[in-house]
Order: C-alpha cells, then structure tokens, then sequence
C-alpha cells in the first residue's frame, strides 16, 4: 500500500523556497503552505490520415506551472518594501511585487524525506513567474490565504540526495 509522505505535521515536510533569478540568499519565507500541485501537462498534436481508422497524435512541448494556497502575513505579501522595483530580492517585494513587476523567479521544492532515509529526499527546481494571487479572509479564517500559481518558464530540474534548505 501507498501512503502519502511527509505526513501532516512532520519535521521534514514540503518547503518551497522563491528567490529573484540572480539573487542568492534573501529567500521568500511564507508563514504557511496550505497544499501544492505539480503540473507537467504535456501538450498533444492530433490528426487524422485518409489510411486510419483512429486518430493520430504526437506530444509536443509542456506547460507547466506550480499551485498552491498559503498563508500569508503582511510581510509575506508585500515584501519588507511595498514600492520595491523589478529586481529587488523576493524578501523585500513579496509575493505581490514579484506578481506586479513581472520579475522571474527561482524556485525550489523540496519534497520532503522518508524518516533518516536521505537517499530518498527530492527537490524539484525551475523558473517561474508568479500569478493568480486572490488572497481572501473571512470570519472563520482570520488569516489571508492565497492561491498563487508559479507558471514555470522551461523545463522542471529534479535533484535527489538534496537536505532541505534552513
């Protein structure tokens, strides 16, 4: 039987870090990630010949892209500098300047570890552009929470043997 891992509430959950492309250091830290999905749809091409009974296909390049819910504070969401221009690290403009101005990103998930097993830890990295914020609260939520959507420029990277970032 298959089980989902890292279970809730585990030390080495899914952590995903966001920089600025050319920055190092200076990552996004958001309070809470509420879940995640990984995309990878290939796009297909299909066509019919006058000799087959069925139709034809070929798959042709991906789009992929990164979703998920957090939690986010004032901090997170607007940076340490709410008027920071393209190009300022991911920490100072938060997830809606990165959005506004357009800048791309680095991301990095990391997904997580089977208990001390490290040859099982896996990070997936890419380019991203950051879209699809609608942070919403109400009274049974007091927090602001966000869907965001990494629209991924390129292929996915996918490193094994990696520790999470601290």
């Amino acid at each position: 039987m298959a089980y989902i891992y890292p279970a809730p509430g585990t030390a080495s959950n899914v952590q995903v870090w966001i920089q600025t492309n050319g920055t190092t250091g200076c990552n996004l830290v958001v309070p809470a990630l509420q879940d995640i999905t990984i995309n990878a749809s290939n796009d297909v091409f299909t066509w019919t010949q006058l000799n087959e009974g069925s139709k034809l296909q070929v798959a042709t390049t991906a789009t992929n892209d990164i979703s998920m819910n957090l939690v986010l504070d004032k901090t997170s969401f607007f940076g340490s500098n709410v008027t920071a221009a393209a190009g300022a690290t991911a920490s100072v403009q938060g997830v809606f300047g990165l959005s506004r101005n357009k800048d791309l990103v680095n991301v990095r998930i990391f997904m997580g570890s089977e208990s001390s097993n490290t040859s099982s830890n896996v990070t997936m990295t890419g380019q991203a552009y950051v879209t699809g914020l609608a942070p919403t609260t109400s009274a049974d939520a007091p927090v602001f929470v966000s869907p965001i959507t990494l629209t991924v420029s390129g292929p996915y990277a996918v490193v094994v043997n990696t520790a999470p970032l601290t």
